[in-house]
């Protein structure tokens, strides 16, 4: 006979390869749940070992660990089920696998059957693909398993169904990008329609390397209808009940994009710098926008006693950078120093005089003062222990707009997948928060300039920032050539400029580092072209 049944939604942030950490986790949600009255945990996909592992995958060790972890919380269940995600070694056999755990034994596995192999995705590399169903029985009601990719295609949810499955559970490690949440209910609906069975859909929440997992967990009934949409960005143990609907379940209110992106940013930074170890950050402020954002992402990530800000003016620093930046400092109380670099570009000068005798001066001289800047910022990192956050954005990544061991210097690139004209947005919706602005007007509203030269503004070297974003998302984001792009109107003039810096800076993006992805598409896992390459687009 059914009867209605309890599960707790275990929304978890776990840490790849912390299996200890993790296991201590679940257990703690399971203790929770029982607690709450549930008896039946949902956690994320490979919740065990943190997702993505990897190359971990290729190590017969490590998934000899998992399985003494997995028999571990064996003895946490009695009176409970737990469905958890893990690795899966079975003879020859690797999967991205799912245990149905109750009263200490394990009742069932489910294997995963599509393995993604796109975007941040390489499970091809490590997985094989499974093709049977998981259904258990709980509370007289058969209960089926699909993990993550599985439910974008309508055959896994329909072997499930055609194994008598009546209501399924979704174990995902899906990460952040801007319109995901929208695209996977649009996905989910079409399931619910071919099923017609109601679906719970558990995801990971948290930062890994430059993975953002937003959470967003939610329910659809079997009329597609949501049922619970929990917080995104939250780590949370929610609780719903099941009688043949959804009861229960909480729905969070609508956000923006932007209050999406920063929530990224922010557990981004926090989750790099904490499962990491790092003490503290430390940026360099150059009294322009893209630091000032930066630096606001780092305090609300962070507290403003693990942030220092350092200055360090030119004789080509305009007094307002100056003003602006001790402004800001000031509104969020870090630590801020200035470093004056005159001393060390004529040190520089002196010792390269003779190598550039009867040399004109250029960009040489320009890239030497972001260089020595990012000398400075990593004498510091090296002293203290805090991570230097790099500054420069997506449209300045993609047009090489960036100097090697200069402005690049640092270890986790918080605007890396941010163009500018939504550093723009962020910066006024940061602005607009509880609390009062804390970005200067006069950062936002100025022109922007690396201040390397007299009058320098960035619009002198690169298309104005609208255009030139709507090019650059138009070529790497959706692969459009440039004839397409064109045909949209924009001036082939441009296009060239544009794409052609992209291709010849490519050698710049391999040795930046890693920063955090909220496109569809960023340079990091899911954008590989090669350095070395003769291949011309036609026009």
């Amino acid at each position: 006979m059914k009867q209605a049944f309890r599960v707790a939604v275990a929304q978890i942030n776990v840490v790849v390869g912390d299996l200890e950490g993790n296991g201590r986790r679940i257990r703690e949600a399971l203790e929770a749940a029982r607690a709450a009255g549930a008896d039946l945990v949902v956690t994320p996909e490979l919740g065990l070992c943190g997702y993505p592992p990897e190359d971990l995958l290729l190590r017969p060790d490590f998934y000899r660990a998992c399985a003494t972890s997995l028999d571990e919380l064996k003895a946490w269940t009695q009176g409970m089920t737990l469905v958890v995600g893990y690795p899966e070694a079975y003879g020859d056999f690797r999967y991205n696998a799912a245990a149905v755990i109750r009263d200490g034994a394990v009742i069932a596995h489910y294997r995963k059957h599509r393995l993604p192999n796109y975007e941040v995705f390489d499970e091809e590399r490590y997985f094989d693909r499974g093709t049977d169903a998981c259904v258990f029985l709980h509370r007289g009601w058969r209960i089926g398993v699909n993990i993550c990719a599985d439910l974008w295609e309508p055959e896994p949810p329909a072997v499930a169904r055609r194994a008598g499955a009546e209501v399924l559970l979704a174990l995902n490690a899906s990460p952040f990008h801007l319109d995901k949440q929208t695209r996977r209910c649009e996905v989910l609906r079409a399931r619910v329609a071919e099923t017609g069975m109601p679906v719970l859909y558990t995801n990971m929440v948290g930062g890994q390397d430059e993975l953002v997992f937003d959470g967003a967990s939610f329910a659809l009934d079997a009329d597609g209808g949501l049922a619970y949409q929990t917080a995104n960005f939250e780590e949370r143990l929610d609780l719903l009940t099941f009688d043949g609907r959804w009861q229960g379940g909480t729905k969070a209110a609508p956000t923006t994009p932007e209050a999406d992106v920063y929530s990224a940013l922010r557990v981004g930074v926090r989750d790099y710098l904490g499962k990491n170890g790092f003490p503290g950050a430390i940026i360099g402020l150059s009294g322009g926008i893209d630091s000032a954002l930066t630096l606001a992402v780092a305090v609300d990530a962070l507290g403003a006693d693990r942030v220092r800000a350092v200055m360090m003016p030119s004789p080509y620093t305009a007094q307002m950078s100056l003003d602006d930046s001790r402004e800001m400092v000031r509104r969020l109380g870090v630590r801020y120093d200035e470093i004056p670099i005159a001393p060390a570009m004529e040190t520089f000068a002196q010792l390269l005089a003779p190598q550039f005798a009867g040399l004109a001066a250029d960009t040489t001289e320009e890239n030497l003062q972001s260089r020595i800047r990012g000398m400075i910022l990593m004498a510091l990192s090296n002293k203290t222990g805090s991570l230097v956050l790099t500054t420069g954005n997506k449209s300045e990544m993609a047009t090489g707009y960036a100097t090697l061991y200069g402005d690049m210097a640092g270890g986790f690139a918080v605007l890396k997948d941010i163009y500018k004209v939504l550093v723009y947005r962020l910066s006024n919706w940061r602005n607009a928060q509880p609390g009062g602005a804390v970005i200067p007007a006069n950062i936002i509203e100025r022109p922007p300039s690396a201040e390397l030269k007299p009058d320098q503004k960035d619009q002198d070297s690169l298309p104005p920032y609208e255009v030139l974003d709507a090019i650059i998302e138009a070529y790497m984001e959706r692969d459009e050539s440039p004839r397409q792009i064109i045909a949209q109107g924009f001036p082939e003039a441009e296009v060239r400029r544009a794409v052609g810096m992209l291709k010849r800076n490519e050698y710049k993006r391999r040795q930046a580092p890693v920063g955090i992805r909220v496109t569809a598409r960023g340079f990091g896992k899911d954008w590989r072209y090669p350095i070395t390459s003769r291949y011309r687009d036609e026009y």
